[in-house]
């Protein structure tokens, strides 16, 4: 086995130690300084230095460090805000911060954000570690899928918590977070940690507490490391599924995106380059509204998936995506407002439309899925379209069926709940 380490500080050299005890691995290192990499081959900690030659032959590769680059891994506890990625990512990049992230696909609610990169056709995400390197070192900007080395030890600890009913026990989510940020060398680490109905921590409080032990072992490890708490009660944007989430990211880039979609992703990116050492909140802010406002957000977005194979006319034209077998009108069956639009029921409702999977390896239709015309605040009359539905016609009544049993109606304008209900830093928590 031949292990690479990117930077051989106080973690990169550890590590580096670590894997030379067992004589079966061959380690090579790669540091900004070159007196250090001559200094851990003199030490014994490396057994060489890591070249780009010599990338494409590894079996593993850990980022310790990532010279000028945020590696953004932003939690997603909730699929249903997996657009976001789509949207801060480009932002952050045209801001002049790198960006290299690791993303999965969906399993359950809805498609992940690698499956909704594949909406766009011929995109590849599957890149090899050195075409991932080399594509960030050019352009700024890659998402790719996950990779499989790291974090090994969390895959096979996360089994365990399967079968012994320790799934939601907090400590245990934490870690798993966690481990695979600092095993792939985040710099700084911006993590979303939802709350709601359609995100697994269902209160405000919770939230808080798995977002301050999450910043802590971050911390604790020389990182600097932010996570917001956002609502989840109700799905952000109008669109749900793969194709459909990547039209709405797009005018959110276009500077025509739903207004608290694009809000969350301002805050979002804001955020990211406070970390980066960018500037102030406001300054930071200013910054991300003016690549959309210039078009070099979206400009850098097209490059991306560019660079990986995408055919970015769908992202001008969103009539070349692949378009619904059939659509449904989703009709209201009474007066009033709604009060509760339960997110999870909407994210199941889209899977059993075809857009998410059931189980591991189920197939996707990536023209599936929801939009959403009336949300929780609005009023309804009898009859009005709530939502539309794409996908196979047969598909339509059970999914009709899971939409509207998270559905309420009220005679009386529920209360707003705030996008972003606060902002945990190593310093404490602001909340909004």
């Amino acid at each position: 086995m031949t292990v690479g380490i990117i930077g051989l500080g106080l973690i990169g050299g550890s590590l580096a130690k670590a894997f030379q005890r067992d004589e079966s691995v061959t380690v090579l290192g790669w540091d900004a300084d070159h007196s250090i990499v001559e200094f851990a081959e003199i030490a014994q900690a490396i057994d060489g230095e890591l070249t780009d030659e010599k990338l494409q032959g590894l079996d593993l590769l850990l980022l310790a460090t990532y010279p000028e680059a945020v590696v953004e891994h932003m939690t997603r506890l909730a699929p249903l805000l997996d657009k976001t990625t789509l949207v801060i990512a480009p932002i952050v990049a045209a801001c002049g911060v790198k960006i290299a992230k690791m993303s999965g696909r969906g399993l359950g609610h809805t498609g992940g954000t690698i499956d909704k990169m594949e909406s766009v056709p011929g995109t590849r995400t599957a890149l090899s570690q050195e075409e991932f390197f080399a594509q960030v070192n050019k352009i700024g900007l890659s998402v790719i899928g996950q990779s499989e080395g790291i974090a090994v030890a969390d895959k096979k600890m996360y089994a365990l918590r399967d079968v012994t009913a320790t799934v939601s026990c907090i400590p245990l989510i934490a870690s798993s977070i966690m481990s695979k940020k600092l095993a792939s060398g985040s710099d700084a680490i911006l993590l979303d940690v939802t709350t709601g109905t359609g995100a697994f921590m269902k209160t405000v409080d919770q939230s808080i507490e798995l977002a301050e032990l999450m910043v802590a072992i971050g911390t604790h490890h020389g990182r600097r490391v932010a996570a917001m708490i956002t609502d989840m009660d109700t799905p952000l944007g109008r669109n749900i599924g793969n194709s459909l989430e990547v039209m709405e990211s797009m005018d959110v880039l276009k500077g025509r995106g739903p207004a608290d979609l694009t809000e969350v992703c301002l805050q979002l990116a804001a955020n990211m380059l406070v970390l980066a050492g960018k500037g102030t909140p406001a300054e930071c802010r200013a910054m991300a509204q003016a690549v959309i406002a210039d078009g070099s957000a979206f400009a850098k977005c097209k490059e991306m998936f560019a660079a990986q194979g995408g055919d970015t006319r769908v992202l001008d034209d969103y009539s070349l995506f692949e378009q619904p077998a059939a659509r449904y009108e989703l009709l209201a069956e009474q007066d009033g407002y709604i009060v509760a639009n339960d997110a999870e029921k909407i994210g199941s409702a889209s899977v059993l439309l075809g857009a998410g999977r059931q189980k591991k390896g189920d197939p996707l239709d990536f023209a599936a899925g929801i939009t959403l015309h009336k949300k929780r605040g609005d009023y309804v009359h009898k009859g009005e379209s709530l939502a539309t539905f794409y996908g196979a016609a047969d598909k339509f009544e059970a999914a009709a069926a899971e939409y509207r049993s998270g559905l309420v109606y009220g005679d009386q304008k529920p209360e707003e709940a705030p996008l972003v209900y606060a902002l945990v830093t190593k310093d404490g928590v602001e909340r909004y």
